[in-house]
């Protein structure tokens, strides 16, 4: 199974400020903020003591719970995609591969735009969500594979759990540094992944070897590494929105950027358990 998170960038809360990705974090002192001449409730990190504006804002900022809510909504939205899957579509692996690439193709044309459109991202969630279904209806109906996508659901909210801890405590540090490795590993991560897909499709066989034996193990623990660290990005870009006064309606966003993030953990997991499990 090949990895599949199709967006590394723009799905940040950048506004014109610096490269489309990631933004680098606020730095002491010296960040501007990029709401600033937007939401007249944003202050610039300078002024993160000073009392907000007595005025009411145009638009309310975004909160906590706007981020839960909506995350919850778009993975909501892919559970009920993924039921469908693996209730009606086992046996239908090439229309659930095209609602992969179509969600794909969402997910690219929502990257790309520079405010959150709830109808593309709960239209990718709902389309990404039949194809983890039927994917995962099919491996579970595999010889030693029943129950693997248990698992790889399990793993996921492991991962989750464990990087939410490390960030909250600080034992995990989001830096300009920290981003840009975590950019260029996932780059090359998928660069790898391409040329392996190539090697198979022409030359036959298992291509590179990524996806057996014990370079397909190594493989697949760092795919599920990165989708953790990407983990600690979205974490870092949500307090970074809600400390700004990002408009309520980024929290769609972070949303999105985080149902990407678990659906490359849950992607990678797969695949690991069943190398694991020698299928």
């Amino acid at each position: 199974m090949r990895s599949s998170n199709p967006v590394f960038s723009r799905r940040g809360f950048s506004r014109d400020t610096g490269y489309a990705g990631f933004n680098a974090p606020p730095q002491a002192g010296g960040a501007a903020n990029p709401y600033a001449g937007t939401n007249p409730y944003a202050q610039d990190p300078q002024q993160a003591t000073q009392a907000p504006p007595q005025y009411a804002p145009q638009t309310r900022p975004m909160t906590m719970d706007d981020v839960v809510a909506r995350t919850g909504m778009t993975l909501g939205t892919v559970i009920a995609g993924a039921t469908v899957g693996w209730l009606f579509l086992t046996q239908s692996l090439g229309f659930a591969v095209g609602a992969a690439l179509v969600a794909m193709v969402l997910a690219l044309v929502q990257s790309f735009k520079r405010k959150p459109s709830p109808v593309l991202i709960l239209a990718y969630a709902a389309l990404e969500g039949v194809f983890l279904g039927a994917l995962s209806g099919y491996i579970n109906m595999l010889p030693n594979m029943h129950g693997a996508p248990m698992q790889a659901v399990l793993g996921t909210m492991a991962v989750f759990v464990a990087m939410l801890v490390a960030y909250k405590t600080r034992i995990v540090r989001v830096t300009a540094r920290f981003t840009r490795f975590v950019m260029i590993a996932a780059m090359g991560f998928v660069l790898l992944s391409l040329v392996n897909v190539l090697f198979m499709a022409f030359g036959g066989g298992e291509g590179l070897g990524f996806r057996s034996g014990g370079l397909g193990i190594v493989f697949g623990i760092v795919g599920v590494v990165l989708g953790a660290l990407f983990l600690a990005l979205d974490f870092k870009q949500v307090e970074d929105g809600i400390a700004y006064g990002a408009p309520r309606e980024e929290s769609w966003l972070a949303a999105f950027g985080l149902t990407l993030t678990l659906v490359w953990i849950y992607m990678e997991m797969l695949r690991l358990i069943s190398i694991l499990r020698g299928d």
